[in-house]
């Protein structure tokens, strides 16, 4: 027999069990795939509507003068409901304690560096990144002042040797793309606030399913929306999530300056598509873990580079900072016969696979780094961190593993 708890402690234990009401949240944390759904999503207040409704307003009625902005929305240039639902959502699953959102992920990156350099301040960059970054460097930021030293960010002394009296931003970008290197966030972290500068993730590779930069001392973390929090290859953003207030309002200035804020439509796609970002990235990241360990096993196959692979000469990296054992949808190799044989195989590929930019999208896509992505790199740069004119850069969608593996199968005896 059980002892009866005392009569009082069962009265209230039945008393909070009914007490509860349909729509209100249970008490307590909820896991991350229940914030991917729920986040900042409430439903709307007059009809119950169970979406974020879509806002497609230029202007905000005011109800006064001397209740100006007490809505909070007064022009859609500097906020937007459904664009901030989405920016709200986005801070919450990158553990940040603000979010912008933009309208592509070089429109996140530029004003990242805008929040927090001007002229005459030097910037560590990472001499990996999507080539859209290098570019905006070198060709825009480069002649308004700014100066930047692009270095191996696999070693962290390259990055301590690099450090001048002016820096006041490190750039990482983990994994970088293409070549999937990783970057020691909680080392860089170290390394900026003791010379009281910005450390800066671009962890678009990684998204936070698998990685939060946030969490591992990061100021600020970007993502290009475009790639898996959208996933469908619908919608174009980018979002800058910073761990403060302060410096999430220093971006949130520049994003009205240049007023380069998403567009609420895209804004209500990216809060349905995200939601299923969790399934989409454990599917793709078993995907790519079946298509590296076949190319690995392939005669005609030189090298695979996959963060889950033994192999991978930073394994241990991608173990301590990528979750629950996965690591990402994306891939490279080389083949037998170098770029002119790369080319082949891109140009023979068949579905389901697709030739095109883009990454992260429930579509398999096969790109050509080197006059895609990034051509706009300078090509002893490209060519100094391993980007071939026949670099293979693979993109695991969510089709069937075996249909991918077939159809890479029939590309590689062709060439």
């Amino acid at each position: 027999m059980f002892a009866l708890a005392p009569r009082s402690i069962r009265v209230a234990t039945a008393a909070r069990r009914f007490a509860t009401k349909s729509g209100t949240w249970m008490e307590g944390p909820k896991a991350f795939e229940t914030d991917l759904v729920h986040a900042a999503v409430e439903p709307e207040q007059k009809s119950g509507a169970i979406l974020t409704p879509l806002f497609l307003s230029t202007t905000f009625v005011q109800d006064s003068v001397e209740t100006y902005l007490q809505k909070g929305f007064s022009y859609s240039r500097t906020n937007n409901p459904t664009t901030s639902a989405l920016e709200a959502k986005l801070a919450q699953l990158e553990n940040g304690a603000g979010a912008c959102a933009f309208g592509t992920g070089m429109a996140a990156t530029t004003s990242a560096i805008s929040a927090t350099m001007k002229a005459g301040d030097h910037c560590v960059i990472t001499d990996c990144s999507y080539g859209g970054t290098n570019r905006s460097c070198r060709e825009f930021f480069t002649p308004l002042g700014m100066e930047f030293t692009f270095c191996d960010f696999r070693d962290l002394d390259n990055i301590r040797k690099a450090i001048k009296p002016n820096t006041k931003l490190i750039f990482s970008e983990t994994p970088a793309n293409p070549v999937l290197s990783l970057c020691d966030i909680e080392g860089i972290s170290k390394i900026a606030k003791e010379i009281g500068a910005y450390h800066v993730v671009d962890s678009t590779f990684a998204t936070p399913v698998i990685c939060r930069p946030l969490d591992h001392g990061a100021d600020m973390v970007i993502q290009s929306l475009t790639k898996y929090y959208e996933g469908h290859n619908i919608m174009t953003g980018g979002a800058v999530i910073s761990k403060d207030k302060e410096l999430a309002d220093k971006v949130k200035w520049v994003q009205n300056v240049h007023g380069n804020i998403m567009n609420p439509f895209a804004a209500f796609m990216i809060l349905q598509t995200s939601k299923t970002m969790g399934l989409r990235v454990k599917q793709q990241s078993a995907t790519a873990m079946k298509i590296a360990q076949f190319l690995e096993s392939h005669p005609k196959v030189t090298k695979v580079v996959y963060p889950g692979l033994a192999s991978h000469p930073q394994k241990e990296l991608a173990d301590k900072y990528h979750r629950n054992g996965l690591h990402g949808g994306m891939l490279w190799f080389d083949i037998v016969g170098g770029s002119e044989a790369g080319t082949r195989l891109m140009n023979s590929i068949q579905r389901p696979w697709s030739l095109c930019e883009n990454l992260g999208a429930t579509e398999s896509i096969i790109t050509a780094c080197a006059v895609m992505t990034h051509a706009n790199m300078l090509k002893e740069d490209r060519l100094k961190v391993g980007i071939t004119d026949g670099f293979i850069r693979v993109s695991c969608g969510i089709e069937d593993s075996d249909d991918l593996i077939k159809a890479l199968s029939i590309a590689l005896d062709q060439c």
